[in-house]
């Protein structure tokens, strides 16, 4: 019983990571129910056309709740939701599901997710403010939160090991990725008739992982891999076949010292010719890499975490009018790059103060400076403010 328990908790309570606790509301005959919230009180100041300044207050709630339908069988659910008190202020449901659990044999839910994926981008995706570029991105196929998503987890390798577990997950035109479905979508453009993205459902995907925790060495290994399903044909242009996401992680948790490394690569299937958009593609690609490494220390109050990292994002293979993405043009490829030097104080298991500062390392002809741009800057290099560096503040509190 304890241990049906104890393997329907960590479905239910997935990405619940930052609730470091909650509040038990009912638990009786086999029932229960917990809520658990955060308030984020932070601001990000760098330029002020850099995407993402200014404030980034938010506030989430969520509820969880099992029943113990059998000896073997727990139903449960999960339901989060988070307000943007910010700039650009914004509501969204986080996740929605309900499923059952069947013990060693593993659980099923359906609903509002986390892509299968993103429990190995998850090991790098711990820094104090920012970070999170591998999974909450429009290219990345299940990386990200999506709707409509079946998944089977088993958490313990059918009863036989609790150091292997495996997921599976399908997607029913979930929002996983930028692969829409060209039969049911349309594009979109720009006052200058740019294409700025489509509208309709995206496609099917499904996808895999699997994690090893290393015995008690406090060392977990975990891979992934996603694709698109069947194939979509746009109004001009050739076919755009398969997107395809790989990814595979390392991580080291031993209480005071966490290190992490994750790689990514998502290949898009396309026509070497021109697309609706007016650029030629040939099988582009995205990489990314990610390192982390924090450190926890005890004091009289609290418990202070440096951390240190990492991350590059680039395309390969994709070239244009204006840029060059392939391997003998290397200049202007860079979603993302950057180093980050911050610090966690977790003054109790409630409230925390986060510093953060990003080292820009983007160049003003890369893609990501540009994507990085809200209000373009007079002269010659319109998307200057997406290279700038950015200091992160705030305070969380969390129930």
């Amino acid at each position: 019983m304890k241990r049906n328990l104890l393997a329907i908790a960590i479905p239910a309570l997935l990405v619940a990571a930052g609730a470091n606790a909650s509040i038990e509301v009912w638990n009786k005959d086999g029932n229960k129910v917990d809520f658990y919230g955060r308030v984020k009180a932070a601001n990000h100041i760098t330029d002020r056309g850099q995407d993402g300044e200014g404030d980034d207050t938010s506030a989430r709630l969520g509820m969880s709740g099992q029943t113990q339908i059998t000896d073997g069988i727990t139903g449960y659910g999960r339901w989060e939701y988070e307000a943007k008190a910010g700039k650009n202020s914004n509501n969204e449901v986080r996740y929605a599901f309900a499923g059952l659990n069947f013990g060693d044999a593993g659980s099923f839910d359906y609903g509002r997710n986390d892509g299968v994926l993103k429990a190995i981008t998850a090991y790098t995706d711990v820094l104090p403010e920012f970070g999170g570029e591998a999974a909450n991105n429009t290219w990345n196929v299940l990386s990200a939160r999506t709707k409509a998503v079946a998944t089977y987890r088993n958490n313990n390798f059918f009863g036989l090991t609790d150091d292997l577990s495996f997921a599976l997950q399908y997607a029913d035109n979930g929002d996983n990725s930028y692969t829409v479905d060209g039969k049911r979508s349309s594009p979109l453009f720009d006052e200058d008739g740019d294409l700025s993205g489509y509208k309709g459902d995206s496609r099917e995907a499904y996808g895999a992982n699997v994690q090893w925790n290393i015995f008690d060495t406090g060392l977990t290994v975990g891979a992934g891999y996603a694709q698109t399903a069947g194939k979509s044909k746009y109004v001009e242009g050739g076919e755009v076949k398969k997107a395809k996401t790989w990814t595979t992680g390392i991580k080291y948790d031993n209480y005071n010292l966490y290190l992490a490394a994750t790689y990514f690569q998502t290949k898009f299937n396309t026509w070497n010719e021109k697309g609706i958009d007016g650029e030629r593609y040939d099988n582009p690609k995205i990489k990314g890499v990610e390192l982390v490494a924090q450190y926890g220390i005890d004091l009289p109050v609290g418990r202070l975490t440096p951390s240190l990292a990492y991350v590059q994002h680039k395309f390969s293979n994709i070239s244009s009018d204006d840029y060059w993405y392939d391997d003998e043009h290397k200049e202007g490829r860079n979603l993302a790059k950057y180093v980050s030097l911050g610090a966690t104080y977790d003054l109790n298991k409630n409230f925390s103060a986060i510093v953060e500062y990003k080292f820009n390392l983007l160049k003003k002809q890369d893609i990501g400076a540009e994507l990085n741009t809200s209000h373009e800057s007079n002269g010659r290099h319109p998307f200057k403010p997406g290279t700038k560096d950015v200091l992160g503040v705030g305070l969380i509190y969390q129930f």
